[in-house]
């Protein structure tokens, strides 16, 4: 309860609120697939992978700028996304199951 109160003086005074990480972005790997499919984040972002699946699975930039290696089930990878751009990846382990990152520039 103290917490809705002070998001709620917080928002009438129009402080910024910090986002929870509840709302960190996030990608989870269950059922052969990355969910959601296409994530959009702000540059400066870290999005959290989440290996939900029985399988061992990877995530993998397609032009290799990033990789997780192997993730177990329940292994958990973090990359920061600092550029603009759009990021297609795969498993490399299953290399039908394929992402996208896109990130838009920060700030105003």
């Amino acid at each position: 309860m103290r917490v809705i109160s002070i998001v709620m003086l917080a928002a009438a005074l129009g402080l910024p609120i910090a986002a929870s990480s509840a709302t960190a972005p996030a990608v989870h790997i269950k059922n052969d697939a990355f969910e959601p499919h296409t994530l959009t984040i702000s540059a400066g972002q870290t999005v959290t992978f989440t290996n939900d699946d029985d399988d061992a699975h990877t995530v993998t930039a397609n032009d290799g700028s990033f990789d997780s290696k192997g993730l177990d089930t329940n292994g958990v990878w973090r990359h920061a996304f600092t550029k603009p751009g759009t990021y297609p990846y795969f498993c490399q382990l299953h290399p039908f199951m394929k992402g996208t990152i896109v990130v838009n520039g920060g700030g105003s």
